[in-house]
């Protein structure tokens, strides 16, 4: 597929931010299954760009003048083709690293009881897709009941939530299992789902001394294709969040984000 992909992120305040400070990670990487044919951020001010540990590119950028008002926009182009499996760069975080639960991964008993015959007994794709099976009949996709903050614990009390649920989730299960598992957020074109535009599924470790790694979407139940366009890698939706800040000031925040999706003809 040749996607056009725009993505707008606008903050309203009912009072002045006095300062804030924004990290983004909006920039699709050229990995197998996709490639940037051209991209751009655009910011307030100036950002300055590095990489994090996971080696996803990041742009920063601080407003120390006072504003009611902020917009951040991402747009390009990608080429897609289907692929699921990923290999590490010799510098990649170590796979041992994923296997450490999160705040918002942390399976509780309730859940594990719940999944029991589910939990995968080795890293194959077999066994994984049987999990996520599990936990995307268990979850109902439901936007609006859960948000950013959600728990896995949380989404799985309610038996509802998103994509991020679904990942946080599964998350959880495969780190209790042994295997190493680590947070996608992306984007997902498909015409008939507007509300997937904003993705998120999982990457499980199959082959830990070759740092080999399988994409699995969980609120489809299968493994990604061309569909799919990867932005970073974290351990939970918080390491690997589109946008994220910290502010001082600005009551009475208004967030409105919008993504459109189309297939260049």
């Amino acid at each position: 597929m040749h996607l056009k992909i725009r993505h707008r992120t606008e903050y309203r305040y009912e009072t002045p931010v006095r300062y804030s400070i924004q990290e983004l990670r909006l920039t699709p990487p050229t990995v197998a299954g996709q490639s940037i044919d051209k991209w751009k951020v655009s910011t307030p001010i100036k950002a300055t760009s590095s990489y994090d540990a996971f080696g996803n590119l990041c742009n920063i950028f601080v407003q120390e003048s006072s504003y009611t008002s902020m917009m951040i926009e991402a747009e390009g182009e990608v080429h897609t083709h289907d692929a699921y499996e990923f290999i590490d760069e010799p510098k990649a975080v170590s796979p041992y690293h994923l296997l450490q639960q999160t705040h918002l991964t942390e399976p509780n008993p309730e859940m594990l009881e719940y999944f029991c015959a589910s939990l995968p007994k080795n890293n194959s794709i077999e066994e994984v897709l049987t999990l996520a099976t599990a936990v995307q009949e268990a979850i109902l996709y439901a936007p609006g009941k859960t948000n950013f903050a959600t728990t896995a614990a949380q989404s799985f009390a309610m038996k509802s939530g998103v994509c991020q649920d679904h990942a946080h989730i599964m998350l959880g299960l495969c780190r209790a299992s042994g295997i190493p598992a680590r947070y996608i957020s992306g984007y997902f074109f498909a015409q008939e789902s507007p509300n997937l535009a904003s993705h998120a599924w999982i990457d499980f470790c199959s082959d830990i001394d070759r740092g080999i790694w399988i994409s699995v979407d969980i609120t489809h139940a299968c493994l990604i294709d061309s569909r799919h366009v990867r932005l970073a890698i974290g351990r939970d939706y918080y390491s690997a969040a589109p946008v994220k800040g910290v502010r001082s000031g600005g009551d009475g925040e208004e967030l409105s984000a919008s993504i459109s999706i189309s297939q260049v003809k």
